[in-house]
């Protein structure tokens, strides 16, 4: 949907509330078709990013793994060879 939107759960340390906060902000910003919104629309623009980071912070603390959390430095590091790999020039 959103390539800015990065998986959040599993993660050692954690996600911040301001991970949650910015991935709340793209996911809204993607379904308004707007980066910043009008004047009159900006409250309800606003309170959707808040409402919608409250409900994924309660629902990543309620999912559960089995799996070992995933290490931050580890899956970028694997992001970035992947990357490397696509745009490599010919």
């Amino acid at each position: 949907m959103c390539r800015n939107i990065r998986p959040l759960n599993n993660f050692d340390p954690p996600a911040t509330s301001a991970e949650v906060h910015d991935a709340a902000l793209q996911y809204v910003r993607k379904i308004a078709g707007t980066a910043r919104p009008s004047k009159a629309n900006e409250e309800a623009f606003n309170r959707a990013v808040h409402d919608i980071a409250h409900v994924t912070e309660h629902l990543l603390a309620d999912l559960v793994s089995v799996a070992p959390p995933k290490n931050r430095d580890e899956e970028a590091a694997k992001a970035r060879a992947r990357s490397a790999k696509r745009f490599a020039s010919a």
